[in-house]
């Protein structure tokens, strides 16, 4: 039990001083920028997200990752009451096996001390826990905070390309249950769905809009160390969709049509060839999720994820190897898989039913949209706006990597989150296109003067 008196008492007095926070920046930019209305609203939904977070894992998982990462933090962080020169040896990144011999009953133990992303993790939570006051609940509301600057930043960034899509942004990106819930608890989830917010703004406002501000690279370069740190394969999926969403940008400005259809082909592979030629550079940093290693390793976690002891909550996509082939054989199933399952009928608790009701709503959002677009208007009217077609490549890049290598629902429901937003705001970017080409006179009145830029 990690929730005490202490936590009930201490989490109102921080609700409030956040809220009020809240209260007063969206105060002070709303005139200039009155996309701010929404600012209060969608960071109350997020510590919402985080207190959830704490009782659901407390009370109905009784324990799981987000308690353990708080238990290895508070006790690296108690090392500096026991040996200084240790606690900074350890918080700086060393946690050999050496040094697991300083903790005991006092410090409290490392849960994760084995896995090294997750200690990475509980070093970058040290600084909260003091500010928490070694307080749970306190802990989540600070991380929740600090990281719904990223997801707040990815809202502005779709609303300043479609600003008259506000509520439907607001839903795909600060209300959609799935990525309130899993991204905004003590977990890995919450600090890379940030990370990528804060990439992807940075990179359109440095490389698209051409505001060539160092902090923007500041900002991008913290963003990939981090998701390199905790979760490479989500930088694998980001880099070819950010190169061919530059050379759909540049390509966008040429008024030749017949140029630009010759043209994409050439700029798609581009992306790629490039992403995968950089990846391959970063070989000896990525360890196990080296280029030449990932395909391997995605083989073994998905094997891994079927047997008994996960409660025979796994489902199977089918058998695969680690060549090349054989992974794109079975890629529409593992992009359908992260993006439409668990389904209704493979709930089993209530938290994986409310993921079910979730996703039954994109599927039959995304099957309106193909049927009704005709399939191939469908991906044409993609790759008529750069930042559409970016989303949507992010999305399936991602949508692969976390289906070839999950196979438990657990997992899948948690790790698909950080391209949910993306795709879900591209779907509704889509359904105006089709009120749009279907002359909907109700629907285009509601969607009146949108900033769309071809």
């Amino acid at each position: 039990m990690v929730l005490s008196i202490f936590d009930l008492l201490l989490a109102p007095l921080y609700l409030l001083m956040i809220y009020f926070t809240g209260s007063y920046i969206q105060s002070k930019n709303i005139v200039a920028q009155p996309i701010y209305k929404w600012y209060t609203r969608g960071l109350m939904i997020k510590l919402f997200g985080a207190i959830s977070v704490c009782l659901i894992y407390q009370f109905y998982y009784t324990g799981g990752d987000t308690t353990n990462y708080y238990e290895t933090t508070k006790a690296i962080s108690n090392l500096i009451y026991k040996d200084t020169h240790m606690f900074w040896d350890v918080a700086g990144g060393n946690n050999s096996s050496d040094n697991f011999r300083y903790f005991d009953k006092d410090t409290g133990y490392p849960v994760f001390w084995r896995d090294s992303t997750a200690v990475f993790v509980s070093r970058l939570l040290i600084p909260l826990y003091f500010l928490a006051f070694h307080s749970f609940v306190v802990m989540s509301i600070l991380l929740a905070w600090i990281c719904y600057t990223g997801i707040w930043r990815l809202f502005m960034l779709f609303n300043e390309q479609f600003p008259k899509l506000e509520k439907q942004f607001a839903i795909s990106i600060l209300f959609i249950p799935s990525v309130v819930f899993w991204g905004s608890g003590l977990l890995k989830d919450t600090i890379t769905l940030s990370a990528v917010g804060w990439y992807t703004y940075h990179f359109y406002s440095f490389f698209i809009r051409k505001k060539y501000k160092f902090s923007s690279l500041i900002f991008i370069f913290i963003a990939a160390f981090l998701l390199i740190a905790i979760k490479p394969y989500i930088l694998f999926a980001l880099l070819p969709g950010s190169l061919i969403w530059l050379s759909n940008d540049r390509l966008s400005r040429v008024q030749s049509k017949v140029l630009k259809y010759l043209a994409a082909p050439f700029f798609i592979a581009l992306g790629v060839g490039l992403s995968l030629l950089l990846l391959s550079q970063m070989g000896d940093f990525l360890g196990l999720y080296a280029i030449d290693k990932v395909m391997d390793r995605a083989v073994v976690v998905n094997l891994d994820q079927k047997q008994d002891y996960y409660g025979g909550n796994s489902f199977d996509i089918g058998e695969f190897d680690s060549s090349f082939g054989s992974m794109m054989g079975k890629a529409h199933l593992a992009i359908a898989a992260t993006l439409f399952r668990p389904y209704l009928w493979d709930a089993k608790n209530p938290v994986m039913l409310l993921s079910a009701l979730e996703n039954t709503y994109i599927m039959l959002l995304t099957a309106f949209l193909l049927i009704r677009l005709k399939f191939l208007g469908f991906f044409s009217l993609i790759g008529q706006n750069p930042l559409l077609l970016f989303s949507v490549l992010f999305s399936l890049f991602f949508a692969f990597s976390v289906g070839i290598a999950t196979s438990n629902f657990g997992s899948l429901v948690r790790l698909k989150i950080p391209c949910i937003p993306f795709y879900v705001s591209s779907l509704f970017v889509l359904r105006y296109f089709y009120d749009q080409r279907t002359g909907d006179k109700k629907a285009m009145k509601k969607y009146k003067d949108l900033g769309f830029r071809n």
